[in-house]
C-alpha cells in the first residue's frame, strides 16, 4: 500500500524524493530497476553499449515502469520507445550518486563558501565516462524542486532533483544534457503548491528579453591577459591616475538599421575610443541580465549572466581581454541594493521569502517598486559576494561600482514614520547590511579588484579600511561636489559672486574620503538637461562654460567619471533607446570639446601634481579661494616631490586684464593648457608664458602677471 502510494505521488509530481524509489533499488537478487517516463510507449533496460537485459513492465498508466537487474550488472541505460515511435537510448539520472561532497554541503549551509558559483547552477560534468549537467540550487523551504526544459518536455515529474536536508541544497546530475539546453526550475511550496517556474539564480547565461528561461554555458575561453591580472594584485594604487568613461552599451553606438552592437563589436569600436581619448577605465552600467531595458539594467533577473543582447559570456570575456591588452580596467555597476519583482526571478523563490525580508517595512523598495535583499541571512550574503567575486574571477572585470549603497545602510531610506523597522539599537542604521558591505570590500580587495560606492550621505569612513572602522570601500563618489558644481555653474555668471561657496565647499571635506568626481548618467535624464544645456548665456557662450568647467574637474582633487557623450557636448538629454549624436562632431564647438577632453585626459595622466596625492591636503593648496566678486578660483596641485601646478579660473565672462597671482617660487611659468585656446574653439587670448616679480601676492613672495581668458581654465607650471 506504501509503495503504490509513493508511486502515485511520483506520477503525480508530488514526491519529494525518488532518489528512494527510481534507479537501482535493493540488493542481492531482489535488484530492481525503475523508471518514470510518461510519454514513453515501451522501455528496455539495456547495457551500455545496446545488449538488452530486460524489458521493463509497465507498473502505473501515468508511466512508471519496472525491471528486475539481472545478477552481477550495475551498469545500464534505458531504450525508449516513445509515444511518437522515435527510439532513443537514454541514460538515467537516477542511477547516479550526489556530486556535492560534506564538505561543499556543509560550506554551502554555514554560508562561507566564497566561490558558491562553481558549486550550485547548471556545470558540465562527465561521471563514470557519462556526459552531462549537474543542477543544484538552494531552495529549503520547497516540498518539491524539478530541473524541466527542452529535454524533457517542460515536465516536472521526469527529473525531480535529491534534497541534502540539512542545507536546502537540490541537486541532480542529468546525463545527455549539454551546453545550450534551455531550463528552469519547477518548484512546489512547503504545502505542494506549484510556483510559477524560476529562472536559475546561478544561471550564467539567460534567453534575451522577452524570453526569461536559463541556458546550460560553459565557457572555453583562453584568457590572454596573464600578465595583467598578476600586476593587479596588492592594495589598491591610489596614486595612479584614474579617468573613468561610463557606458551604457545600448545606447553608446548602434549598427544602421537601429540594432544593437555586440561585445566584440565594442572591443574593436569601443576600446580603440577609450585609449584615443586618454580614459584609464570603462564603467560599465549593469550588464547583468535584466528583462526591461528601461531600467538600464538596474533590475537585474540573471546576476550571473552577461546580457545576451550584445553576445555570448564568452565574447564579453572577449570585450574584457581586449580592455586589458590596451591597458584600459573595465569597471561594473552592480547592483545589490534591490532586485525586481518578476515572478520567474528571486521573488518568493520556494514559497517563501528567502532572499527578501517577509516584512515589507524591511523587504521593499515602494519608490522602485523591487524587493530588497535580507542581508542578515548567511546564505543570501555568501550568494551576494560569490557574485561579486564571479565577476572578477570569471570575467577578469578589475572593479565594481556598487549601486545604490545609501538605501542600504538606512532602515528609513525614502521612509516615513511607521514605514521602517528601527534596529536592535532604536537606529536607523541597517547593521546587517553594514557587516555585509564590509565582508564584501574585504574579499574583493583579497582577489585584486577594487570598489567604488555611489553613497550620496555623509555616512563617515565609507573609503577607510575595514580594520579601521570604515565601510572598507576604494571609492566613494562626491555626490555633494557634482551637485553643487553643476547649481553654481547652472547659474548666470553676473549671479555667480553669489554662490561662490558651491564650488569652494567641496574643499572643507574632500580630503575624508577616497572621492571620484563623477558626471554620470543620472545627471543627464529625467528632464535635468545634458551638461551642456545647463550652461548659462548665448551658444559660445555655454560652449565655454563647459569647457572651463571640465578645467575645473581635472585641476581639483579626485578621480575623474565622465558619461558617454559629455566629451562631445552632447546637446539632448540621453536617451537609452537610441545611439549618441555622433553627427554632433561636425560642429567645431563639439569637436573642441572632444579634444579639449582628450587633451585634459592626456595633461591628467602625464602630470603626477593633478594625481598622485588625491586624498590627502598634501596636495592641495589654495592661492586664493575668496574671490567671489570676480568669481576667479586659483589653488596648487603638488605631487609627492614637491612640484606643483598652478590652475586658475575665471567663470565670468570678463577678460581679466593683468590678474596678479601669488606663485611660490621666482621664474617664469608657462601655460600648459587653456580652455580658452582656438583649437578647443576658444578665442585665444593671453600669452603662453610670464615671468613672476617679486611683488607679493596672496600671501606669497612672488606674483606673475596674468591675462585670463573669460570663462577659461588655465593650467600653468614653473619652467
Amino acid at each position: 500500500m506504501r509503495k503504490n502510494r509513493e508511486y502515485e505521488a511520483l506520477v503525480d509530481g508530488r514526491h519529494n524524493n525518488p532518489f528512494r524509489i527510481l534507479g537501482l533499488q535493493g540488493s542481492g537478487s531482489g535488484r530492481v530497476v525503475r523508471t518514470l517516463l510518461p510519454a514513453a510507449k515501451a522501455v528496455d533496460l539495456v547495457e551500455r553499449d545496446g545488449n538488452k537485459l530486460a524489458t521493463m513492465r509497465r507498473i502505473h498508466d501515468g508511466g512508471l515502469f519496472e525491471a528486475a537487474m539481472p545478477p552481477r550488472k550495475r551498469s545500464y541505460a534505458l531504450r525508449v520507445t516513445w509515444e511518437s515511435g522515435e527510439t532513443q537510448v537514454i541514460e538515467d539520472p537516477y542511477r547516479f550518486p550526489s556530486t556535492l561532497g560534506e564538505l561543499d554541503l556543509y560550506l554551502l549551509g554555514e554560508g562561507s563558501d566564497t566561490y558558491i558559483y562553481q558549486k550550485l547552477g547548471a556545470h558540465l560534468k562527465t561521471i563514470g565516462g557519462v556526459a552531462g549537467t549537474r543542477f543544484a540550487v538552494w531552495a529549503p523551504n520547497a516540498s518539491r524542486v524539478s530541473v524541466v526544459g527542452d529535454f524533457n518536455g517542460w515536465d516536472g515529474r521526469r527529473h525531480v532533483m535529491r534534497l541534502h536536508p540539512g542545507n536546502g541544497i537540490w541537486e541532480i546530475f542529468l546525463p545527455g544534457v549539454g551546453n545550450g539546453a534551455l531550463y528552469k526550475y519547477e518548484i512546489s511550496d512547503a504545502d505542494g503548491k506549484l510556483l510559477p517556474l524560476k529562472a536559475d539564480p546561478y544561471g550564467t547565461l539567460h534567453e534575451p528579453p522577452p524570453g526569461n528561461s536559463s541556458i546550460v554555458f560553459e565557457s572555453y575561453y583562453d584568457w590572454q591577459d596573464n600578465t595583467w591580472m598578476t600586476d593587479r594584485q596588492g592594495a589598491p594604487r591610489l596614486d595612479l591616475p584614474t579617468s573613468i568613461y561610463e557606458v551604457h552599451l545600448g545606447s553608446w553606438r548602434r549598427k544602421e538599421d537601429g540594432s544593437y552592437l555586440g561585445y566584440r563589436d565594442f572591443a574593436n569600436e569601443l576600446v580603440p575610443y577609450v585609449v584615443d581619448m586618454g580614459f584609464t577605465h570603462i564603467e560599465l552600467m549593469p550588464i547583468t541580465e535584466h528583462p526591461f531595458d528601461g531600467s538600464w539594467g538596474y533590475q537585474p533577473i540573471g546576476m550571473f549572466a552577461p546580457t545576451q543582447r550584445f553576445g555570448s559570456p564568452d565574447d564579453f570575456r572577449y570585450f574584457v581581454d581586449t580592455c586589458h591588452e590596451h591597458g584600459i580596467g573595465v569597471i561594473m555597476d552592480w547592483v545589490p541594493a534591490h532586485f525586481p519583482n518578476d515572478e520567474h526571478g528571486l521573488k518568493r523563490f520556494d514559497g517563501t521569502a528567502l532572499y527578501e525580508h517577509a516584512d515589507p517595512r524591511k523587504g521593499e523598495h515602494a519608490d522602485w517598486g523591487t524587493l530588497i535583499f535580507n542581508y542578515g541571512r548567511r546564505e543570501v550574503v555568501n550568494y551576494l559576494v560569490g557574485n561579486a567575486l564571479y565577476w572578477i574571477g570569471e570575467f577578469h572585470i578589475d572593479a565594481l561600482r556598487v549601486d545604490a549603497v545609501a538605501s542600504m545602510l538606512y532602515l528609513d531610506y525614502s521612509r516615513e514614520e511607521g514605514e521602517w523597522i528601527p534596529n536592535e539599537h532604536g537606529g536607523n542604521e541597517n547593521l546587517e547590511a553594514v557587516e555585509f558591505l564590509k565582508r564584501l570590500n574585504i574579499e574583493l580587495h583579497a582577489n585584486g579588484a577594487t570598489s567604488y560606492a555611489e553613497e550620496s550621505t555623509a555616512w563617515p569612513a565609507v573609503s577607510r579600511p575595514v580594520d579601521a572602522g570604515g565601510l572598507g570601500f576604494t571609492y566613494k563618489w562626491n555626490m555633494g561636489w557634482m551637485n553643487d558644481s553643476l547649481l553654481y555653474m547652472s547659474e548666470d555668471p553676473v549671479h555667480r559672486k553669489f554662490h561662490h561657496d558651491k564650488m569652494t565647499f567641496g574643499l572643507v571635506y574632500a580630503f575624508t574620503e577616497n572621492f571620484v568626481l563623477p558626471l554620470s548618467h543620472d545627471e543627464v535624464v529625467h528632464g535635468k538637461r545634458s551638461i551642456l544645456g545647463r550652461m548659462p548665456g548665448d551658444r559660445w557662450q555655454q560652449f565655454a562654460n563647459l569647457r572651463a568647467y571640465y578645467g575645473t574637474m581635472f585641476a581639483h582633487p579626485g578621480k575623474k567619471l565622465l558619461f558617454m557623450g559629455n566629451e562631445i557636448a552632447q546637446n539632448r538629454e540621453w536617451n537609452h533607446d537610441q545611439s549618441l549624436d555622433w553627427h554632433e562632431l561636425s560642429e567645431p564647438g563639439h569637436e573642441g570639446v572632444q579634444r579639449l577632453l582628450r587633451d585634459l585626459n592626456k595633461l591628467y595622466a602625464s602630470t603626477p601634481a593633478l594625481h598622485e596625492i588625491d586624498f590627502n591636503d598634501a596636495g592641495f593648496e589654495w592661492i586664493d579661494y575668496n574671490d567671489r566678486d570676480s568669481s576667479i578660483l586659483s589653488w596648487l596641485r603638488r605631487d609627492s616631490s614637491g612640484k606643483y601646478v598652478v590652475c586658475i579660473t575665471n567663470l565670468t565672462p570678463m577678460v581679466r586684464e593683468s590678474y596678479r597671482l601669488g606663485v611660490p617660487d621666482e621664474g617664469t611659468y608657462r601655460i600648459l593648457l587653456s580652455t580658452d585656446a582656438e583649437q578647443y574653439g576658444g578665442s585665444g587670448i593671453g600669452a603662453e608664458t610670464c615671468v613672476s616679480s617679486k611683488e607679493g601676492q596672496h600671501g606669497r613672495p612672488y606674483s606673475i602677471d596674468l591675462t585670463l581668458p573669460s570663462l577659461a581654465t588655465l593650467f600653468l607650471e614653473k619652467t
